[in-house]
């Protein structure tokens, strides 16, 4: 495959990945093992524009595993051979230090072996979180793998808390380079480089300090001027068609880190396509970041360059040390961004005791293809046309603080912090802007925050689309922490929008149509 033609399939699949908040629809949306001639088409009908000194080694899988801080690993856990390697040098097993995030299904797609096959001298769960720093024995079945060497923690990836004291606007102006005077229309308002990098971090929950640090590696707007030649529309590099400027790049980037990151989390991902061609099976002891960036990178360079952009002595591992110092050390003090027994907080149903909605959408994109399948949609039933304000209330799941109302997105806070990066947080779409609350408002249970409708996005019903973060990550609707509301369980279907809530012996099955099968009554 020439590169004129491998860049054109990544221009095709980036495009793919701008699929945002498209909700309401009887459609399939692609899951992360891939895509069929039906999803393609309806992903095409369905898109919508819309610093320190201190210098800890990244741990690399050659290191002992020493726990990094709290006795847990989020890093690199490594190998270690528990019995004596084959002639490749591979061991016949692995040791593996458990991450945040790491569920069985997920390890045993990964390290491509059945669940079943993974030991620990501590009861494994079947389907919740595993606790980070337990210790597993896995056959290895995957032989020798290489790059097994950390690139970036899970929460400098993520909107974590580490990002929470993380000025955007005075880090650009500190910098001084082009970025510190830019500006550019998105959505028909002139926008700084500042709010566009913060937009960008805030809907997409990727750490600012990422994409700054991926937008001066591959253009040095940061620091300083841009290269020579530069195509100062695509400054990121990604070519996709009518898609300019540096909002859109960084969307695409932001999309595409999450593509790895959350690939990663559910086991999907397990290689590699470097822009020529070549593909490389990813080391499966990686954490999530790790993995992602390597994906990203990939899309971009030849094997060979590759290993230079991202390890190398001017490479992305070193520049992300200049620009902000040590990640390690930051992460010490923040992860496991899951930490054991995390549970959900009891949450209600966005509307009133007493009303009557649909549920319309099963769990289907957060926020676009880089997130999982973590967001649900209700539509009022009080009549009017397809698609307009209605003037039923979406109300507050629970108690705590709006840190963000605008773009017809309202953020609850429900720890009451202010940071939208720590904690349980819930997002609401499609709340117009016309008697929605203000940011800053406290908010108890049941308060209201604005009106359901068809704003922002691609949608055929006027209905609200709730999802969930927890310390700047999205969680899947349907996983080992189900999305429950008001008691109700929310269950997957085998395609994007399909499901169903479950409570007891009752079930509630999405459905666009909204049929009496798909009314929900709150406190019935």
């Amino acid at each position: 495959m020439t590169g004129t033609n491998r860049a054109r399939l990544i221009w095709i699949g980036s495009l793919l990945s701008l699929v945002a908040l498209a909700c309401n629809f009887p459609s399939v949306f692609p899951k992360p093992s891939g895509i069929t001639a039906g999803e393609f088409q309806q992903t095409l009908t369905a898109m919508a524009p819309s610093a320190g000194d201190n210098q800890t080694p990244v741990p690399t899988q050659t290191e002992t595993l020493v726990a990094p801080f709290s006795g847990l690993s989020t890093a690199t856990p490594g190998q270690l051979p528990v019995e004596p390697p084959p002639a490749d040098g591979a061991p016949m097993q692995f040791e593996y230090v458990v991450q945040s995030g790491d569920t069985l299904a997920a390890l045993a797609k990964r390290f491509d072996i059945a669940p079943e096959e993974i030991t620990s001298d501590q009861p494994l769960a079947a389907e919740a979180y595993l606790p980070p720093g337990q210790r597993l024995v896995i056959p290895n079945r995957v032989g020798s793998i290489e790059y097994p060497s950390a690139v970036l923690p899970d929460s400098e990836l993520v909107n974590s808390p580490s990002a929470a004291g993380f000025s955007i606007g005075d880090y650009i102006q500190g910098a001084g380079g082009f970025l510190s005077t830019y500006s550019e229309t998105v959505n028909g308002a002139t926008l700084t480089g500042t709010e566009i990098v913060e937009k960008v971090a805030l809907e997409n929950s990727v750490n600012a300090r990422f994409l700054l640090a991926f937008l001066e590696y591959r253009s040095g707007w940061v620091l300083g001027a841009p290269r020579d030649s530069a195509d100062l529309a695509h400054p990121i590099g990604f070519y996709v068609p009518d898609y300019r400027g540096l909002y859109k790049e960084l969307v695409l980037t932001a999309t595409q880190a999450g593509k790895g990151y959350y690939g990663w989390r559910s086991g999907d991902l397990t290689s590699m396509e470097f822009h020529d061609g070549e593909t490389l099976r990813l080391d499966p002891t990686l954490n999530a970041a790790s993995a992602a960036v390597q994906r990203l990178f990939a899309l971009f360079y030849s094997r060979q360059d590759w290993e230079a952009a991202v390890y190398g002595s001017e490479g992305f591992v070193e520049l992300y040390q200049q620009l902000y110092g040590d990640a390690w050390a930051r992460a010490a003090g923040i992860e496991p961004l899951f930490p054991a027994g995390l549970a959900q907080p009891a949450l209600e149903l966005p509307f009133a005791v007493g009303e009557r909605w649909g549920f319309t959408g099963g769990p289907h994109l957060t926020w676009n293809s880089g997130s999982p399948r973590g967001a649900i949609d209700f539509s009022p039933t009080t009549g009017g046309a397809a698609c307009s304000m209605s003037s039923a209330w979406v109300t507050a799941s629970g108690s705590g603080v709006v840190t963000r109302s605008s773009d017809n997105v309202v953020a609850l806070d429900l720890d009451g912090d202010g940071f939208e990066q720590t904690g349980w947080v819930l997002i609401y779409l499609h709340l117009p802007e016309d008697d929605r609350i203000q940011a800053g408002t406290r908010v108890n249970l049941d308060d209201r925050l604005g009106h359901p409708s068809c704003e922002r996005g691609k949608s055929t019903g006027t209905h609200v689309h709730i999802a969930r973060k927890y310390n700047g990550e999205w969680l899947p609707a349907d996983g080992p922490l189900p999305f429950v509301l008001s008691g109700w369980e929310v269950q997957e279907g085998s395609k994007s929008y399909q499901g169903a809530l479950v409570k007891g012996d009752r079930i509630v099955t999405a459905n666009p149509g909204g049929p009496s099968s798909a009314l929900i009554i709150r406190g019935d």
